[in-house]
This record gives C-alpha cells, sequence and structure tokens, in this order.
C-alpha cells in the first residue's frame, strides 16, 4: 500500500492505492475529513472502435451505506442512478476526457463509488481527483493530471472545499478542475456575483489544483505503471488500411469538403456532408469493404480542418456569421391558453419552449441525498427530443445530457426566486427544445426565465444564457459569440455562462483541449456579459416585469405562522375542525409541525374565507375589544357567548341590560347573535363579557362567529 497526503483547508487530502480493487487497471482510494471515495478504472484492449470518438464511460454511485443508512421505500437496495449520481459522474467525464491521447479509441471506464460520508464534505470533487489519480498510474496512456476543489464566498471571503453548512452560505459555489497549467472545467452556480469576484475565485482554486496535481504525480512516481505506446493498441492491419485509405481520399475530397461547408443550412450542410461520404467510400469500397466508418472518420477531420481554418484565417463561420455576431432572436409568451404560464424562445436555428406551472406545498419533492432530506419547491426539467435535430430517436426517459442540462438551467434561475415566504407556490418549468443547433440549455434559461414572467412569479430579475465558444491553434485564437452545433463540435470551448444584468448566476465550461489560461476565460467572460445584456434587452421588449397577478387557472395560495400550540386548535378532536374548515371553503390545508399552514383553493373568495376561519381560531381573545358572539348556553347567573371558535365567555346578568333583569331568558336565548364587550380574564383564563358596555360602544365589531 502507498499513501500520500496534504492539507487543503485545514483537513488532510489522501491518495491511497495498492488494497482495494488490485485488478483494475488502477483504482485509488480518496479521504478527504471522513468522506471516502474509490474510484477504479479498466478498459478493453479488444474494444478497437473505428469512429473518431472516444468510448469512455463514467458511473459514480453513492451507496445509502455510506452515510449509515438504509434505502427507503419498499425495495431495500440502490436502484437506478439518482440524478444527482448522474450529475457527478457527468462532473467526473468532462474533464478527463479531452486529456486522453487524440487516436485513443478504446473502450474505457471510470467507477466511483462513495464508501464514507462524514455529510460535510461531499464526494463529487473528490471524485475527480480519484479518477485522475486511478488513470494516471495504470498502463492506459493518460498522463496529464486533473485537480479538482470546490470555491466558494463567503462574507467576502473565498474558501476553498467549504462543508455543506458553509455552502448555505455562500454567494458562489463552484467545482473547478484544471491541470498544473490551466483551468479545463467549470461547474457551478452563483447569487448575481460580478465577472472581477468569478475570475478571483479560479485564481485561488488553480493554485490549490496545482498541489493536488503535484501530490498525484507524487503517488504515480511511486508505483504508476509503464504506459502503453497507442501504437501497442492498434493492431497493424488497422494501422495500415487507415492509411492507405486517407492517402486515397484525402486530398481528393478536400474540394467536396469546402463546398458542402459553404452550405449555411444545418440540415442541407448535414445532408452534404453525407453525400461526401458517400463519394468517399465508393473510390475506396472494392479494395476496402465494410471501411465506411474509417472513411467517415476522414472526413469529419477534414471538415473539421476547413471549419477552423476560415474562423481564424477569415473570421468566417459556417453559417456565415462574424465571431461576435449573434443569430437572431425572437421571444413571445402566453402562447398556451391554459398554462400557467408560456414562453418560446428563438434564437437562430435553437427554439425552447418553457411551460411554468404553479403547485402547492404538497407538490414539492422530496430530495433524500446521503447528507440531508429536504424539500424542493423549484425544479426545471428539460426534455430533448430527436424530432429537435431531424433525428428518429425512441422516447427511454430522460438521458444524463437532459438532467445536465435541466440543472445547470435550474440553477441559473434560482438566484432570482421569490422567498417562499412571499410566494408559498411549488413552482416546475418544463423546457421542450423544439429545434436544435447549438446551446440548447441557454436558450432553456432564457425562455424558462420568459415563461416565469409570464406566469406572474416575482422573480428579482430576468435571467439570460449565452454560450462562448473557442477555436485555438497555438498562440492564435478566435472567441465566438452564440456557438452553433458544429462550432461545439469541431471547436475547443463551450463556455456557457448565465446571469441577470447585475451578475452571474451559473457557468458551465467544457474544453476539447487540454486548457485554456484564465486570461482567456476572462476575456471570454467579458464577451457573455456583453451578449447577455443584449439579449436580456430583446427579452424586456416582451416582458420586462412579472405579471401582476397569476394565471387565473392557477391555484390560490397563501401562507402564515401560527403558534405551535395553537396547531392543535385548528385540527380539532379528530381533525374535526379542520375538516369542516374544508368542507364549508373547499380549500386545501396543509400544517407544518413548526406552525406554518399554507392555504390553497380555486378561487381568491375559497381562499380568503379559509383564512378567516382559521385566524378566527388562533386570535387571542384581548380585553376591551367588542365581539359579535352566539349564545351557546343560559344558566341562572348569565350566559355563555362563543365569541371566537371554541373561546367562550360569561355575560353575567348583571351585564346583560342596562336596566335590572330577574331572568336571563328575558333578554337572550340560545342561538341569539349579539355585540359583547371583553371585560376580564381571570387567572384561570376565563373570559367575562359585558353586552350592556358593548351597546354603549360605537366601535365596530372586527370579528364576527359562525352559527
Amino acid at each position: 500500500m502507498k499513501k500520500v497526503e496534504l492539507e487543503v483547508n485545514q483537513r488532510r487530502l489522501i491518495l491511497e492505492t495498492g488494497v482495494l480493487a488490485r485488478q483494475a487497471a488502477g483504482s485509488v482510494l480518496v479521504r478527504y475529513g471522513d468522506t471516502v471515495v474509490l474510484v477504479c478504472t479498466v478498459y478493453n484492449k479488444d474494444s478497437l472502435s473505428e469512429e473518431n470518438f472516444l468510448p469512455l464511460t463514467v458511473d459514480y454511485r453513492e451507496p445509502t451505506y455510506a452515510a449509515g443508512k438504509i434505502p427507503g421505500g419498499f425495495f431495500k437496495r440502490e436502484g437506478k442512478p439518482r440524478d444527482k449520481e448522474i450529475l457527478v459522474s457527468r462532473l467526473m467525464d468532462r474533464p478527463l476526457r479531452p486529456l486522453f491521447p487524440k487516436n485513443y479509441r478504446i473502450e474505457t471506464q471510470i467507477v466511483g463509488s462513495l464508501l464514507s460520508s462524514d455529510l460535510e464534505n461531499e464526494g463529487d470533487f473528490l471524485g475527480i481527483i480519484g479518477a485522475s489519480t486511478a488513470l494516471l498510474i495504470s498502463e492506459i496512456p493518460f498522463t496529464i493530471p486533473v485537480g479538482a476543489v470546490r470555491v466558494a464566498k463567503i462574507d467576502n471571503n473565498f474558501i476553498i472545499n467549504p462543508t455543506l453548512t458553509e455552502q448555505d452560505r455562500s454567494v458562489m459555489n463552484l467545482i473547478v478542475a484544471g491541470t498544473k497549467d490551466s483551468i479545463v472545467m467549470i461547474e457551478g452556480s452563483a447569487r448575481e456575483i460580478s465577472n472581477d469576484d468569478f475570475i478571483y475565485g479560479l485564481k485561488i482554486a488553480h493554485n490549490e489544483i496545482k498541489r493536488i496535481v503535484e501530490l498525484q504525480e507524487e503517488l504515480a512516481g511511486a508505483v504508476g505503471k509503464p504506459k502503453l505506446e497507442i501504437e501497442e493498441w492498434y493492431p497493424k492491419e488497422f494501422q495500415e488500411t487507415w492509411g492507405q485509405i486517407e492517402n486515397i481520399i484525402k486530398e481528393r475530397i478536400k474540394e467536396l469538403v469546402i463546398e458542402a461547408n459553404n452550405i449555411q443550412e444545418k440540415q442541407q450542410h448535414a445532408r452534404a456532408i453525407n453525400e461526401v461520404i458517400n463519394k468517399a467510400y465508393e473510390m475506396v469500397s472494392a479494395q476496402f469493404p465494410n471501411s465506411r466508418g474509417i472513411v467517415a472518420a476522414i472526413v469529419d477531420e477534414i471538415v473539421r480542418e476547413d471549419v477552423r481554418r476560415r474562423i481564424l484565417e477569415q473570421n468566417l463561420r459556417l453559417d456565415g456569421r462574424s465571431p461576435s455576431d449573434i443569430r437572431p432572436i425572437t421571444c413571445s409568451i402566453g402562447i398556451l391558453p391554459r398554462t400557467h404560464g408560456s414562453a418560446l424562445f428563438t434564437r437562430g436555428q435553437t427554439q425552447a419552449l418553457a411551460v411554468t406551472t404553479l403547485g402547492t406545498k404538497s407538490d414539492e419533492q422530496i430530495v433524500d441525498d446521503l447528507e440531508r432530506q429536504e424539500t424542493k419547491s423549484f425544479m426545471l426539467h428539460y426534455n430533448f427530443p430527436g424530432f429537435s435535430t431531424g433525428e428518429v430517436r425512441p422516447f427511454k426517459g430522460p438521458s444524463r445530457r437532459e438532467i445536465g442540462h435541466g440543472a445547470l438551467a435550474e440553477r441559473a434561475l434560482e438566484a432570482v426566486l421569490p422567498p417562499e415566504e412571499c410566494f408559498p407556490y411549488t413552482i416546475r418549468v418544463v423546457s421542450d427544445i423544439l429545434e436544435s443547433n447549438g446551446s440548447s440549455s441557454m436558450a432553456t434559461v432564457c425562455s424558462a426565465s420568459l415563461s416565469l414572467m409570464d406566469a406572474g412569479v416575482p422573480i428579482k430579475r430576468a435571467v439570460a444564457g449565452i454560450s462562448i465558444g473557442l477555436v485555438k491553434e497555438n498562440d492564435n485564437y478566435v472567441l465566438l459569440n452564440d456557438i452553433i452545433g458544429a462550432e461545439d463540435h469541431y471547436g475547443d470551448m463551450d463556455f456557457k455562462v448565465a446571469g441577470t444584468t447585475e451578475g452571474i448566476t451559473a457557468v458551465q465550461l467544457d474544453l476539447k483541449i487540454t486548457g485554456v489560461p484564465i486570461e482567456i476565460l476572462k476575456e471570454a467572460l467579458e464577451r457573455a456579459t456583453i451578449v447577455r445584456r443584449e439579449i436580456l434587452n430583446i427579452m424586456a421588449k416582451t416582458i420586462d416585469a412579472p405579471r401582476r397577478s397569476i394565471s387565473q387557472y392557477a391555484p390560490r395560495i397563501t401562507a402564515f405562522k401560527v403558534r405551535k400550540d395553537k396547531i392543535g386548535d385548528i385540527i380539532g378532536p379528530g381533525g374535526k375542525v379542520i375538516r369542516r374548515i374544508i368542507d364549508e371553503t373547499g380549500a386545501t390545508i396543509d400544517i407544518d409541525n413548526d406552525g406554518e399552514v399554507t392555504i390553497s383553493a380555486p378561487t381568491d373568495e375559497q381562499l380568503q374565507k379559509a383564512r378567516d376561519m382559521i385566524l378566527e381560531i388562533v386570535e387571542e381573545v384581548q380585553v376591551g375589544k367588542i365581539y359579535t358572539g352566539t349564545v351557546k348556553r343560559i344558566a341562572n347567573f348569565g350566559a355563555f357567548v362563543e365569541i371566537l371558535p371554541g373561546k367562550e365567555g360569561l355575560v353575567h346578568i348583571s351585564h346583560l341590560a342596562k336596566h335590572r333583569i330577574r331572568n336571563v331568558s328575558d333578554v337572550v336565548k340560545v342561538g341569539d347573535v349579539i355585540r359583547v364587550k371583553v371585560i376580564g380574564i381571570d387567572d384561570m383564563g376565563r373570559i367575562n363579557l359585558s353586552k350592556r358596555l358593548a351597546e354603549q360602544s360605537n366601535e365596530t365589531p372586527p370579528y364576527k362567529t359562525r352559527r
């Protein structure tokens, strides 16, 4: 067993290998506090892919035993991965994929498992560190280690690897991954932070990343296996076939590729490139049958070279725009008649339909993570059907991509949502991508923001998002505003930035190269800020503030607090009181253990009636106030009057009238509604009332008891 360690923010980061999972190509145990993550990597040398694609799969799991829990529900074992596990799997994949050798096409798998959780330090960034280290010490030709940290800003202080408790107080929560030289991946959210704070956070993070990379190198230096040469992975016949086909077709099809790249419309361009592949395959099919995969990969590389050449040498993009141009944008709201809020956002050939639905507290999502169980009152779900790109694709539930894009857009909007005490609704936004040619997640941010305002959700400000691309060759680079799909595929960077006029709310950085200097990221961030404001101005022409009222089809909801000792009074014996309120008003009533009362009803009138009934129950009787009450009982010495639900007081016979009376029944009878004044409450809580004094007063009674 070999172990190396390093102190990061007063906690030891420990990397161990040699004891667990020894048959894997590489396995590493990562410890931070009492959180422990095991990461293993394996490969299949016999699975050679002809496609220009790395068949890498990354899976991360959090078994409940890590936190000393047993799975809830009927099944007592873990099932399909939860959304969080999928998001962490993506988080581990994205910084590592671009660092494999360019022509490495062997099936490879990385598996991360959270073995222990101290409920304060999360396993996500530890999974990145473990995956990088496992690859580094294996024979797999991965040679550029990646470090990762979480960085937060709390009370003007930047903190590395904040605990869960600290994250709750943070205005910035980023996971940053990088090599010794540059940043390779960013993921996170913020509460309208400035560009300067964002860049400073990256610099703080990168300083720690360098130390973590050195720690991995120390372990690899002690136990690392010799790396296999790429040529050893590919049969000689395969290499010879690839080279021969390339020699035959490359020069002959270059002009065809250039002609195809002159076509700006996405579908026509794709058909033209496919025709080039068909012609290229015809040239070699007789000599090399079943080689279409190789031909397609070679054509794709020629297309890539031409796309990048146009941008770097001519500042000309595939769709005819300059690097600083954004595609035409149109917005519309209220397009669906019976939904609570709807919006359509179109940017070029990317189109997102967002629909907002308002629900009650019972519609909240229960999130049962290892660290804590909580409820979510805001959800954003992203759908990417095949027809959005003209493809035939079956519906099989949300993909990893859909879950990841939805989570990014959800984080972008969370910073502007109203507090629950001001707007006690459960909010669900669904974004259906109807057409896609790049950056549909940022179109989702824009359409969702418009949809929320159309629904009357009092968000703080509108949110918009944009993706900035990059084409870089040595020291020459060009930044691209609002990238299309081909620029994402053939370019080097997809830097998604969402925010308001005041600052950043969410970011996501993906690269296809081995890293980007912070200076370039700073320039890209400034570009994103300018473009974001342009988009927000366009959106404001459609709707510049939330509607003043919610849809007539949305439920009416109100929420307020009562004293905990009053909860029983509202519910009543066996639920008798609350059932009576529900039956009389048609409202739905939820009461939390802390006294939070949430009422929902189809109409404002029903809502107000239910609210008044509950407030009457919890209202404390005040001396000197006049009430309208109902006579419940009569005795020789006076009448008992209910002035509030469940609260009776005595009107002594001497206080029933201005003149002397002999019998109580001469003045009042059971069921009579009379005005009374509270003249005292004794030490035992008994209420003394006066009908005589109430009649002398002109004060209007503030409360009325129902018969």
